[in-house]
């Protein structure tokens, strides 16, 4: 006779226990006998059924005692956040980035007893020096004027919310946001989802148009020129940034089922409701970087002169180049570029987008503010960065390496109160921020979050004013590499400025060698013309191809 496996001891317990609670409730009818058998009675069935379904080799190895593991694994990630992961762990934010946060918003102390709980010798450490002669703090309003000598210019502050979309975010969180913004004087990016009646609250809106043209499309999909000029000449309105790509999932479409397309997103999207609705990945309005700049212009003229902009997560970067190269042929150019990092966002997206694909943020603002300076054209187009900046620090690090201001997606969704979940792609969000339950999202208050919202940004920059106090700075202007340091192994320091490489003005216009690799390999090769690859890499894939 086959011994039973030890596996099965829970199983074999169960129908035990199942098969005295029915002698016992046989023999002494009671509640207790009764509460006994249905209990049994139900593990049993459990393990049957555990041992005659195909789907889980697991459970039918294991049967009973498997959904124990599955309750865990269920629970794995918020027993990893709140129980096991450091404080510092930063996965994707660590607990101390998401309680300044919290603090800040809240208005509650952000200070931190008992010293760093950084291990400051790890190489990768990075801090920001001081100066013994710290310069007075004269209030910390930044601002940067975007589309200077345009018909109407633009004073951002240096911290601003990042794009995300009424449809992704719930109303109220779009409400609160925006009136956050209007509160605390900085703007609200919209998203590539059109603009929603909860961003008319008062604060200025950057109007984002992705290849959808949510908001300016014509029954077919196409850019519509008259329905954009309705909306851009909106004085909320208050520039325009075209998506080329977005640092969540660069290169990548996107499906919006009819079954999610209510009557109020179709009426925000210009879609018709209940029909399934397609992001296409690239653009359909200009096909070529010649194309682009000549879109650029149009949306200007028909926005009667706000300065517009391009904002994309850098990857090949001939591509980049050749848009630049069709800024000096055409003579024109966007007024801003904002710079994506790759490290994925508030959008769920495939695992390989978010942790394969893309230009980190260093990397890309390096690659994009070189380029503009080499090509002479950084002094004339603005440069805003996003891509995990919550602290002052962050803004700062960040404005060092080129940036002119920050944007944030993730760090004022944690001032409305995100707790990192990670169930924004499952619309069951437990603090109402990004879901389309109307039963989860009502329950965020929006003048009480949009409080929170203006404070967070005000307390933020009133630390970046501290900070750059401290070094000897008025603005934030004033930062360069030189000012951010970084351990680069235990025994060993150096500064931004001397850990990367830097072209000089016009470099790139002089014909000479470039010492930066990625421009002597793909700067010349590059067209003003095409998106294409360059042809030695063309040849190249050719060849194996055949």
């Amino acid at each position: 006779m086959q011994r039973l496996p030890r596996r099965y001891t829970t199983y074999a317990l169960s129908l035990l226990a199942l098969a005295v609670s029915l002698v016992g409730l046989a023999s002494a009818p009671s509640w207790a006998w009764g509460l006994a058998t249905l209990v049994f009675g139900g593990l049993a069935i459990l393990g049957s059924h555990d041992l005659l379904q195909r789907r889980h080799t697991v459970s039918r190895n294991y049967p009973i005692t498997a959904h124990l593991r599955y309750l865990l694994e269920s629970f794995g990630p918020e027993i990893r956040q709140y129980f096991i992961q450091r404080d510092t762990e930063e996965v994707p934010f660590s607990r101390e980035q998401r309680s300044l946060a919290y603090r800040r918003a809240k208005g509650t102390l952000d200070k931190q007893p008992y010293g760093s709980l950084r291990d400051m010798q790890a190489p990768g450490y990075e801090w920001m020096n001081h100066s013994l002669a710290p310069a007075p703090i004269q209030g910390h309003d930044f601002r940067v004027s975007v589309g200077a000598g345009r018909p109407r210019p633009y004073a951002a502050s240096v911290f601003n919310i990042s794009a995300m979309s009424f449809g992704a975010l719930s109303a109220n969180a779009i409400s609160a946001l925006n009136d956050g913004a209007r509160r605390g004087g900085f703007y609200h990016d919209t998203g590539e989802g059109g603009i929603a009646p909860y961003h008319r609250r008062g604060g200025d809106l950057v109007w984002e148009i992705g290849s959808g043209y949510f908001g300016c499309r014509d029954g077919e999909g196409r850019f519509d020129a008259e329905r954009f000029r309705d909306a851009a000449t909106d004085d909320a309105v208050k520039m325009i940034e075209i998506k080329l790509s977005q640092g969540a999932k660069p290169g990548h479409g996107g499906i919006l089922p009819g079954a999610k397309v209510t009557a109020e997103i179709a009426a925000t999207r210009g879609v018709p409701a209940g029909r399934e609705v397609i992001s296409p990945a690239s653009h359909g309005a200009f096909a070529t970087p010649r194309e682009l700049i000549g879109f650029i212009q149009r949306l200007r003229e028909l926005s009667g002169g706000k300065p517009v902009g391009i904002k994309l997560a850098i990857g090949h970067p001939w591509e980049w180049f050749a848009m630049v190269k069709a800024m000096l042929a055409e003579g024109e150019h966007p007024d801003f570029v904002v710079v994506d990092g790759g490290q994925g966002g508030t959008g769920a997206a495939p695992l390989e987008f978010i942790n394969r694909l893309g230009m980190p943020l260093t990397e890309a603002l390096l690659l994009v503010h070189n380029t503009l300076v080499g090509a002479g054209l950084r002094e004339r187009v603005r440069v805003g960065a996003s891509g995990k900046v919550i602290s002052a620090f962050d803004i700062a690090r960040t404005l060092a390496l080129g940036a002119d201001w920050c944007n944030s997606a993730r760090g004022f969704m944690f001032s409305l109160g995100c707790i990192q979940a990670r169930t924004c792609h499952t619309d069951r969000c437990p603090s109402g921020v990004a879901t389309q339950d109307r039963r989860r999202g009502s329950r965020l208050d929006i003048p009480l979050k949009a409080e929170r919202v203006a404070r967070f940004h005000d307390r933020t920059l009133e630390g970046l004013a501290e900070m750059l106090s401290a070094a000897g700075l008025a603005h934030p202007g004033e930062l360069g590499p030189e000012h951010i340091i970084r351990r680069v192994s235990r025994h060993e320091v150096r500064s931004l400025a001397t850990l990367f490489d830097f072209v000089a003005p016009d470099e790139l216009n002089e014909g000479g060698a470039c010492r930066h690799a990625v421009f002597s390999d793909f700067w010349d090769a590059s067209d003003a013309d095409s998106f294409a690859p360059p042809a030695s890499l063309a040849r190249l894939r050719q060849s194996r191809l055949v």
